[in-house]
């Protein structure tokens, strides 16, 4: 598992965007990386309608993960 950002990717946004009317914690989906970095990142409402694409700093962004850690070991 690898937090690398990679294209089609979701992500969530760790900053407010107030001028672009996005809170922190909205979820969107890279569709592209402008290179160094920066990833261009489209977010939908629930039924899919993009309603802002915007090009993000990495540490603007963090992956979202969904794959169980294999290295980590769970009490019952």
């Amino acid at each position: 598992m690898s937090d690398e950002i990679n294209e089609l990717d979701l992500v969530v946004l760790l900053e407010e965007l107030p001028a672009k009317g996005l809170p922190r914690g909205q979820v969107g989906r890279v569709i592209g990386e402008m290179g160094s970095g920066i990833y261009e990142v489209e977010f939908s409402d629930s039924d899919g309608v993009a309603f802002a694409f915007l090009p993000l700093r990495e540490r603007q962004i963090m992956k979202l993960l969904f794959d169980h850690p294999a290295d980590v070991e769970y009490e019952d």
